[in-house]
């Protein structure tokens, strides 16, 4: 699995989860190593990873691990390159929309977790398995910042570089352009890494009553534990939740119902929220455009989300088209309506205020 680093450091540790297993995940061993992302190759033989001392690990059905600290030198914007070695039969958790290549050995082709040149990965997948989290040791950094969110954070678009255009795994989220705009922009002592938990299809608020089955219980409040507190050193969150939850059946009174609770246990983990009105969207039917304006006015009002969050992120007049309101500006539209191609995600990540989101670092 290729990790792609918004800082660098001296050690890293990884989180491997089997959230979804309804049996034991066995690890035999796993290994870390610098990677150019571009294949399973490694440059120079990859570190050993171990838990709690020992080489491999059994994580329960529903359990996650972190791993030990592993020292390996990595730099801003490196690609890290994660193998495990699992034996068994398991269900793995799955991040479908990785917008990468990852990369697999065949079943019974044993062991290949301290290989270098990558030769015996003859399989890929566009999809990441098992890790959800890769921390890095930095004591320079003031902090991390979480975008949290749907598929809008999750990276949906970000290939998009035009009509018959892809660039997959060159990491053009706007997530990725704010992590390098803190690099250059921000000074020494206040720099923070940026973290990305978006995942595809889920809603803010729970059981609105037109939401797919498999996505109930990955809503904000139920995941937010899993997603960003159980982070370390989450010192602010970007918060992009709403598109999916007016087409999905939700009130304007469930959704700031599920912000206020989401905002309330952040800020008692003394962590900083941000949020963005919620984005355009042509199929809007004019009850979702009046359930989408009192939620917006709730987040405007103030500048601080009617004194709930601690700053506004203008996401919907940046995607907005000036002559049609509910739809995104042509040249930022992957043509589906919804999401922002590369162009749509940078400018995205060039509107955000570092001052604001620099007020979350530790002093």
């Amino acid at each position: 699995m290729i990790s792609h680093l918004s800082q660098g450091g001296d050690a890293l540790r990884i989180r491997i989860q089997n959230t979804f297993g309804t049996t034991p995940l066995t690890v035999d061993a796993a290994t870390v190593g610098i990677t150019d992302g571009r294949s399973a190759a490694t440059q120079g033989l990859p570190r050993p990873v171990t838990f709690g001392g020992r080489q491999g690990a059994v994580i329960p059905p529903g359990g996650e691990l972190w791993s030990d600290p592993t020292t390996l030198t990595t730099r801003a914007q490196s690609d890290v390159a994660i193998s495990l070695s699992v034996s068994g039969t398991v269900v793995p958790g799955r991040h479908g929309t990785a917008f990468r290549t990852n990369y697999l050995t065949g079943p019974g082709t044993g062991d290949h977790t301290r290989d270098a040149s990558g030769d015996a990965y003859t399989e890929t997948t566009e999809s990441t398995y098992l890790v959800t989290a890769v921390d890095v040791h930095n004591p320079r950094l003031k902090g991390s910042l979480v975008a949290y969110g749907s598929s809008v954070v999750d990276g949906v678009g970000s290939t998009d570089c035009g009509p018959g255009c892809t660039e997959p795994g060159t990491d053009r989220r706007w997530t990725d352009g704010l992590a390098r705009r803190i690099i250059t922009e921000l000074p020494p002592a206040r720099q923070l890494a940026v973290a990305n938990a978006g995942v595809n299809g889920t809603t803010s608020a729970a059981d609105c009553p037109e939401l797919a089955g498999h996505l109930r219980g990955l809503d904000a409040q139920a995941r937010l534990q899993r997603d960003v507190l159980a982070l370390h050193g989450v010192t602010g969150v970007l918060y992009y939740y709403g598109t999916n939850d007016l087409p999905a059946g939700c009130g304007a009174q469930q959704v700031l119902a599920s912000y206020r609770d989401t905002f309330r246990r952040l800020h008692a983990a003394g962590i900083k929220v941000y949020v963005t009105p919620v984005t355009p969207r042509p199929s809007y039917t004019d009850e979702h455009n009046r359930n989408r304006h009192t939620i917006n006015s709730f987040v405007s009002k103030w500048n601080n989300c009617s004194g709930t969050c601690d700053g506004v992120m203008n996401f919907d007049q940046v995607l907005k088209d000036p002559l049609k309101p509910n739809a995104i500006n042509p040249p930022y539209d992957t043509g589906d309506g919804v999401h922002a191609n590369i162009s749509g995600q940078q400018a995205l990540a060039d509107t955000l205020s570092l001052p604001m989101l620099a007020s979350s670092a530790r002093r």
